[in-house]
């Protein structure tokens, strides 16, 4: 199967400057999350090689404590914002860390006004409106419709009509967009009234070097779960929102049925352990399948890799075509098979395609019996390594960081 190539759309090459190029990336996550640790550090640290010498990153992080960190060395600096349940009080709060960022921005010479997605993007348009200075749309991708679609906002709420109007304007405003999927342009033209000749496409890319062989089965950790010859599911994230809660467990209790006592399930998330214990007594999984860990950032690949196969329980609404799943990347990275609910990104058509893990086409005991049994045709037919030789290709393919560095290159490189 060849899919879209993640690749600039054809354009000429940008010449900037080679003077200091000052860059403010504004994100609505807090420091510690994972979307700052792995889907947004890892590339400004790309762009801060591409940059004149002298040039300066400023992250703006949405904190509910002060943090500290050491990014300095390596030309990137926090600039750690409060965090404010979205309200009333929230504007109110936003409108003097725009006065402070508007200051920033002037002082600290800022050029390019960089967002990371779509809700950061009202703040990141406003400034540039007020500054006159570049905006860039990074991971751009539906927020306002997904959030309906997911059945946190309706749509007619004032939350869902301010985002979709704010999405319009930036879309509109942005000099670049980079889209996580090639079909985002599209969602643009139809949704927005826009496209854009500037458009990129850069999926959720992955650490190889981190997320490689030697994460595979790592003994101690195998003995100290008590995961010697048992066949190992891993999911690592969250339930609920964009993701799907008891249909998970009862996937769970549908491979507990089928291999007996040489199944577990290896859950890596951040829900509590009661969440946990009460989800899966609900659905009758015994207390011994089940592991759950939550694991700092670097232990996360050794864990994962103690995996036969993953899960990616994203829910199949709509605009889930346009996202980009950050762990199917890992998955592949450990040449996992994945069990991934249809129609999400390019991820789904990649399974099915390369025939490397199962497509859940609906949410019922047949359904995840039909996938449970094609996972064990994989793992009858291929040892763990053969897997990963497999599968591993597959995130070189599609989740190698060149891709971004290519895309930023033509950005922000020198002449």
């Amino acid at each position: 199967m060849e899919l879209p190539s993640n690749h600039a759309s054809n354009h000429k090459k940008i010449k900037v400057s080679t003077k200091k190029n000052n860059i403010l990336v504004i994100t609505s996550w807090c420091y510690n999350d994972a979307l700052i640790q792995t889907y947004t550090l890892p590339y400004l640290k790309i762009i801060s090689k591409k940059l004149p010498e002298g040039s300066k990153i400023y992250l703006v992080t949405l904190d509910k404590d002060k943090t500290k960190n050491a990014l300095s060395d390596s030309g990137i600096k926090n600039i750690s914002l409060p965090y404010t349940p979205f309200g009333l009080f929230a504007i109110f709060k936003w409108i003097k860390n725009i006065i402070q960022l508007y200051v920033l921005v002037q002082s600290k010479n800022i050029s390019t006004i960089h967002a990371w997605c779509t809700p950061s993007g009202m703040i990141a348009y406003i400034l540039s409106v007020l500054t006159g200075k570049t905006l860039i749309i990074d991971s751009y991708e539906p927020h306002a419709e997904a959030m309906v679609e997911n059945g946190e906002w309706k749509r007619d709420s004032n939350a869902y009509k301010l985002l979709f109007k704010f999405e319009k304007l930036q879309t509109k405003r942005a000099k670049y967009l980079i889209a996580t999927t090639e079909g985002m342009k599209n969602y643009s033209k139809n949704k927005y009234n826009h496209t854009k000749d500037n458009f990129f496409v850069k999926p959720a890319c992955v650490d190889l070097q981190l997320f490689s062989e030697g994460n595979i089965k790592n003994k101690k950790l195998l003995s100290e779960l008590k995961l010697e010859n048992k066949i190992v599911c891993v999911y690592a994230g969250k339930f609920g929102g964009i993701y799907l809660d008891k249909e998970v467990f009862d996937f769970i209790k549908e491979a507990e049925k089928y291999w007996g006592a040489a199944f577990r399930a290896l859950i890596l998330s951040s829900n509590s352990s009661d969440y946990i214990k009460q989800m899966a007594a609900n659905a009758g999984i015994n207390e011994n399948t089940i592991i759950h860990k939550f694991v700092s950032h670097d232990q996360i690949p050794d864990y994962m890799g103690l995996a036969d196969f993953a899960i990616t329980p994203v829910k199949s609404v709509p605009t889930k075509r346009y996202c980009t799943p950050i762990k199917d990347g890992e998955y592949w990275a450990l040449g996992l098979p994945v069990v991934i609910t249809a129609n999400i990104s390019d991820d789904s058509d990649i399974i099915s395609s390369y025939k490397i893990g199962s497509v859940l086409e609906n949410l019922n005991t047949e359904a995840y019996l039909q996938s449970i049994k094609e996972i064990d045709n994989l793992l009858k037919n291929n040892t763990r390594i053969e897997l990963y030789n497999k599968i591993r290709p597959i995130a070189e393919k599609y989740r190698n960081f060149e891709i971004a560095a290519r895309i930023y290159s033509e950005i922000y490189g020198k002449k």
